[in-house]
């Protein structure tokens, strides 16, 4: 047995808990570079903001409407996501963190709880604690506990929690044939189109259809859906993350790039985050890749564009021996005369460093040397702060290649200069009466 905990319009939620003027206001949280609506509140929703539409052309209806518009604060919703799961803990052993909004809990052996009470017990816990609202659904497999939830976050009438094993089979065929087949768990624009052309439109029509057909016209991955759907378990629950085969890390730049000194600048920002999150699944890369591109929304603008791959003399989680590499191909693929727009790298050909044959170019010494080194700068950064150590040559600030966050509320949680205070008199009244 399932259950999936979705905190309700998470960034929109997040914003508004540190800032009550944001409340029972339309409220839009805003991409890199305050491009396009990434996040809405219940009210922006209401007044039909849609998702994913550029900010500058929902200039009337901010008018209109009021619209508030702020940047994506990542420090905020990944440290309040840190502490719903921490709450979330406490009411199963087994837990699996889906997304930065999205976990599922491992109810297995519960079955003499009423799930339902369980599951406001949930929310009430985290509104109490964390001043942030979530549904909980609940069912025998993940892909009907995702499908639970969406029904409890969309129909009032579950006050927030939906036990899908409360439902007859007759009440279950008469709901999923009122939910469209794209709400499912996996299925995506294209291939709810696909779906639709053989007559699949809704979630009953999906879960009457055969497993093996669909597997052999679509993937084994829609076919286990419709196995889930059916209430046959075929995902397991992730307790522990499996390592990433590989890593990214690419930003769009605030404003446009033209000298290679903010590229190294940039590359080298990347290569860090990217090198401490190898470290933090133990693990090396064997190969850096390195791109950059002009903006292809100007076409009137000269276009260039390349992505290199370089592969490693043997693996490695070194910052330094990462940068080395990734600027050397930077330098190669770099031309002068372009407004570059964006820069990434990618790590690939990971491997865990447990395991691994003694170095053929380098002594053992070193490689203690270098892991000490880099578990090091990985604590006083986890302590301090990101950043507060990093490469040499990601050592700039004022470059036109950072991301634009003109509308970027406080870090509530995380920066102590930040934190919120009471200002002004505060008076106390005591009554003497009984």
């Amino acid at each position: 047995m399932f259950a999936l905990v979705d905190c309700n319009n998470f960034y929109a939620s997040c914003e508004a808990l540190f800032d009550p003027r944001l409340r029972d206001r339309p409220l839009v949280v805003l991409s890199n570079n305050d491009g396009c609506v990434v996040a809405r509140s219940k009210e922006a929703k209401a007044i039909g903001v849609p998702m994913g539409a550029p900010w500058f052309k929902l200039r009337e209806m901010t008018q209109q409407h009021g619209i508030v518009a702020l940047s994506s604060n990542y420090a905020l919703y990944a440290d309040l996501s840190n502490r719903v799961v921490e709450v979330l803990s406490a009411f199963t052993p087994n837990l699996e963190v889906y997304s930065i909004d999205e976990s599922f809990l491992d109810l297995t052996g519960f079955a003499g709880l009423d799930l339902v009470h369980y599951g406001q017990q949930i929310r009430a816990r985290v509104l109490q604690w964390l001043g942030l609202p979530v549904c909980v659904g609940i069912a025998p497999t993940k892909t009907l506990a995702k499908l639970a939830n969406h029904v409890a976050k969309k129909r009032s009438g579950y006050a927030g929690v939906c036990d899908l094993t409360r439902l007859s089979g007759k009440e279950l065929d008469t709901l999923c044939a009122e939910i469209e087949v794209g709400e499912v768990w996996g299925v995506g624009r294209r291939i709810e189109e696909r779906l639709s052309r053989i007559g699949v439109r809704s979630v009953q029509d999906l879960r009457q259809s055969d497993p093996d057909k669909i597997r052999a016209q679509f993937s084994v991955v829609l076919e286990r859906t419709v196995r889930e759907l059916r209430g046959e378990p075929c995902l397991a629950l992730e307790e522990v993350a499996p390592p990433k085969q590989q890593i990214m890390a690419s930003r769009s730049f605030g404003n446009p790039v033209f000298e290679i000194e903010e590229l190294r600048e940039a590359i080298a920002n990347h290569v860090g985050r990217a090198a401490e999150k190898l470290r933090a699944q133990e693990c090396e890369a064997g190969a850096v890749t390195v791109m950059i591109r002009t903006n292809v929304f100007k076409p009137e603008e000269p276009q260039y564009q390349r992505t290199v791959t370089s592969p490693l003399a043997e693996p490695t989680a070194d910052t330094r021996t990462l940068l080395g590499a990734a600027l050397a191909v930077l330098e190669g693929v770099f031309r002068p005369g372009y407004a570059y727009k964006k820069a990434g790298i990618m790590l690939s050909e990971i491997t865990p460093v447990a395991g691994r044959q003694a170095s053929l170019f380098g002594s053992d010494v070193e490689m203690a040397r270098s892991a000490a080194l880099m578990a090091a700068m990985d604590a006083i950064n986890r302590k301090w702060g990101r950043g507060t150590l990093r490469p040499l040559a990601a050592a700039g600030e004022a470059s036109g290649w950072k991301m634009r966050r003109e509308r970027l509320s406080p870090a509530y949680t995380t920066n102590w200069d930040e934190i919120p205070g009471v200002s002004g008199e505060v008076r106390l009244s005591i009554s003497t009466e009984d």
